[in-house]
C-alpha cells in the first residue's frame, strides 16, 4: 500500500474483551484499563459496553476527550448476559431487548460514540426463520428511529455485527446472506443502520473474507478482527472466544489476518462513507488462562504491522 494505514482508518480495540469487564462488575478497573489503551497512540477507537454505574460514562468520555479517543459502543453484552433476542417471538421478551439496546443507544450519546453494536438472537431454524427475520427488521427498524428521535448535533448509527449461525452463539445472523437481507429491508426503512463484519467469525461460519466482503460492503460501516479455535472442541478457547493471532489452534494469523485486510481495500471499506471519523477496524482479542490482556494486545498490534508490510511486500 502506497498510504500508511492511519491515513485509512482508526484502529480501535474491544475493550471488554481485552480486559475482564464485561459483566460491568467493577467501575475502578472498568477506567482503570480504559486509561490503559487510551495511553496507547496505536489505537482511535475503544469499544465500550454500557455502564450501569452513576457517573462512569461522564469519567469514560472525560478520558477520552483528553486523550483524543474515539468511542464506540457494544450492546452485545447486555443482549448476551441477559439472553436477550432481538428475534424473539415473544412480544415481551422482544420488547426486553429492544429496551437493553434503547438503553445502549443513551449511552452512546452520552459517551459522544456515533455507533452502538447489536446481534441478532438465536436461529430458529428453517421454520422460524422468515418470521424471526420479520421481527429482526422490526427490532432494527425501532432502534434507528428511537437513534433518530434522540439525536443531537449527530445521529447514532446501528451497527449489525454476524456471528456465527452453527458453532457457538448459533445466531440468526449469522450467514452474509441472511446478513445482506436485513441490511437490505432495514435501510429501506431507515438511514442509520449498517452491517459489522468480524474476521473472527469468518471460519465459524465456514465463509472467506472476499466472498463475505464483496457481499456486505454497500452496507458495511465496521469491522472487527480476531480469531478463532474450531480444531479441538476440548480447548478452553474452542468457538468464539477471540484468542490472540496466531494461536497455535486458531485460525487466523497474520497471513489470514493480510488477506482480511487485502479484501476490504478491494471492496473500498477504508473509501467508503461511514458515520465515523475515519472507516473503523477493531481488534476482538481475549487472553485465555495463564494470558495477561497488555501481552495479547501487544501480540495483536505485532500482527496487524506484520500483516499490513506483508501488503506491500
Amino acid at each position: 500500500m502506497e498510504k500508511h494505514w492511519t491515513e485509512l482508518m482508526d484502529l480501535g480495540i474491544v475493550h471488554f474483551m481485552a480486559y475482564p469487564v464485561i459483566k460491568d462488575d467493577d467501575p475502578d478497573l472498568i477506567l482503570q484499563t480504559a486509561e490503559v489503551i487510551a495511553r496507547d497512540e496505536f489505537f482511535n477507537v475503544l469499544e465500550v459496553r454500557r455502564s450501569q454505574h452513576p457517573g462512569l460514562h461522564e469519567k469514560l468520555r472525560a478520558l477520552a476527550d483528553v486523550s483524543g479517543l474515539n468511542l464506540g459502543v457494544g450492546g452485545q453484552p447486555g443482549l448476551l448476559l441477559g439472553k436477550l433476542s432481538l428475534n424473539n417471538p415473544d412480544a415481551v421478551g422482544r420488547q426486553a431487548a429492544v429496551d437493553e439496546c434503547k438503553q445502549a443507544i443513551d449511552a452512546a450519546y452520552e459517551l459522544g460514540a456515533r455507533m452502538m453494536a447489536v446481534l441478532s438472537g438465536p436461529d430458529p431454524g428453517e421454520a422460524g426463520r422468515a418470521a424471526e427475520m420479520d421481527l429482526l427488521v422490526d427490532s432494527c427498524v425501532q432502534l434507528c428511529t428511537y437513534a433518530q428521535e434522540k439525536a443531537r448535533d449527530y445521529t447514532v448509527w446501528v451497527s449489525f455485527e454476524q456471528f456465527d449461525d452453527t458453532v457457538d452463539k448459533k445466531c440468526l445472523i449469522g450467514p452474509t446472506e441472511r446478513a445482506v437481507e436485513l441490511a437490505e429491508r432495514v435501510r429501506g426503512q431507515v438511514p442509520n443502520f449498517g452491517l459489522c463484519v468480524d474476521l473472527s467469525h469468518l471460519p465459524l461460519l465456514g465463509e472467506d473474507p472476499m466472498t463475505c466482503l464483496s457481499q456486505a460492503s454497500e452496507y458495511l460501516i465496521h469491522v472487527h478482527a480476531g480469531n478463532a479455535i474450531m480444531s479441538d472442541k476440548e480447548h478452553v478457547g474452542y468457538g468464539d472466544m477471540h484468542p490472540r493471532f496466531a494461536h497455535p489452534a486458531g485460525e487466523n494469523g497474520v497471513t489470514e489476518l493480510a488477506e482480511y485486510l487485502k479484501a476490504l481495500i478491494y471492496v473500498g471499506y477504508f473509501e467508503s462513507d461511514v458515520p465515523t471519523r475515519k472507516p473503523v477496524f477493531t481488534f476482538e482479542v481475549k487472553p485465555l488462562p495463564g494470558e495477561s490482556s497488555e501481552l495479547v494486545i501487544a501480540s495483536t498490534k505485532r500482527a496487524f504491522l506484520d500483516a499490513w508490510a506483508a501488503l506491500s511486500g
